[in-house]
């Protein structure tokens, strides 16, 4: 999508693009191997993710890079993250009751809750007050919690977890928090999944998925945690009722299984590659336009950089980035936020440093 759909998105073929969140390195060896030694198998029949060793790695994986101990009981598979959350919000809201996002807003979020009928309630990260005020509407019925957060990449600390948790649980909203890009926090920092954070008594959920630290999305699986027994056993009645879903894409499950059993290595290598990515911008960013203070984010390949300060116009830097520069650079505007970019260094440096110069380049002509 990131190299054969620019046209459709940019307008114009033959960009070089910084675009979808997946990446341009390989999935790990291990993940191939085991890929490979499935499709050797030859027979591709039905099959259930509660059968075999795909809850028994996750658990692992969570012990082992999160120091969280999980039940087994409470994971559940879906086919994607975010239809693990269309399907939440159909269980926990109605058409027009309110869904509190953080602003900016990954934009898979907005077409899922206001595809649904609902409405979105957009805060910005940090506004703590704004936060409560939200929460304490009467038609507030769930908060989605990206963690750590997309587009900005900022991981929350142990504080904040707890005042989103107490806020949850004062004004009776469920949570939902989306982890897809946990794996992927560079040092110095750490994430805290939410299960150490919710109240087993109240609704909330997990999503997540291997599939975004070792790049594998298109093989279309990923994993739930769902505290309420109730509620755990109504999910998965929808998926497998009201959604059709006998049987789980068995590569995704061969994928995850390798992923989280042997591909640590892999990635931890491939986060010191992106951060040396990032610090690569920062300094030719810092060079260029000392006024600005970019900062490289706290997780994942996505820089989110404010240019508010050139005062430069959205619609003129995607002129010049894509007319002149032929290069492919999500505007902010695609998250709810005017003046900001979102580029993706999931890439080898040659590519990365090709993007960066490209977007000195035409701030520096606008600016």
């Amino acid at each position: 999508m990131q190299w054969d759909g620019v046209a459709d998105r940019f307008g114009a073929a033959g960009l070089l693009p910084f675009t979808i969140s997946d990446m341009d390195f390989a999935s790990p060896p291990p993940v191939l191997d085991a890929l490979r030694e499935r499709l050797a198998h030859g027979v591709f029949g039905y099959t259930d993710w509660r059968l075999g060793p795909f809850r028994e790695a996750i658990c692992d994986w969570f012990a082992r890079r999160h120091g969280t101990g999980l039940d087994p009981e409470r994971i559940v598979y879906g086919p994607s993250v975010l239809s693990q959350l269309s399907q939440l919000l159909r269980m926990w809201t109605r058409p027009g009751e309110g869904v509190v996002v953080h602003a900016p807003t990954y934009d898979g979020f907005r077409r899922t809750v206001t595809g649904l009928g609902r409405r979105l309630r957009p805060v910005a990260v940090g506004d703590e007050e704004g936060l409560e005020r939200e929460l304490a509407r009467p038609d507030a019925k769930v908060l989605i919690l990206c963690s750590p957060h997309n587009p900005t990449g900022r991981v929350w600390t142990e504080d904040e977890l707890k005042g989103f948790a107490r806020l949850a649980g004062e004004h009776g909203v469920a949570v939902i928090s989306d982890e897809i890009h946990a794996d992927f926090v560079h040092d110095g920092h750490r994430h805290l999944p939410w299960t150490g954070f919710a109240d087993d008594g109240g609704r909330w959920a997990v999503v997540a998925s291997a599939s975004k630290a070792f790049n594998f999305p298109a093989l279309n699986g990923s994993y739930g945690i769902i505290g309420d027994p109730g509620e755990r056993a109504a999910f998965i009645r929808r998926m497998e009722t009201g959604e059709g879903l006998g049987s789980p894409a068995v590569l995704s499950l061969t994928a995850h299984v390798a992923a989280y059993r042997h591909g640590a290595g892999w990635l931890d290598a491939a986060r010191a590659y992106v951060a040396g990515n990032l610090a690569m911008l920062e300094e030719r960013l810092r060079s260029a336009f000392p006024d600005l203070g970019w900062e490289p984010p706290q997780a994942g390949y996505l820089a989110w950089i404010d240019l508010r300060a050139l005062r430069v116009d959205d619609e003129a830097l995607q002129r010049e980035l894509v007319e002149r520069e032929r290069v492919a650079i999500m505007p902010g505007t695609v998250y709810g936020a005017e003046g900001f970019v979102r580029l993706n260094l999931g890439c080898p440096r040659s590519k990365a440093e090709a993007g960066a110069d490209a977007l000195v380049r035409a701030l520096t002509r606008l600016s």
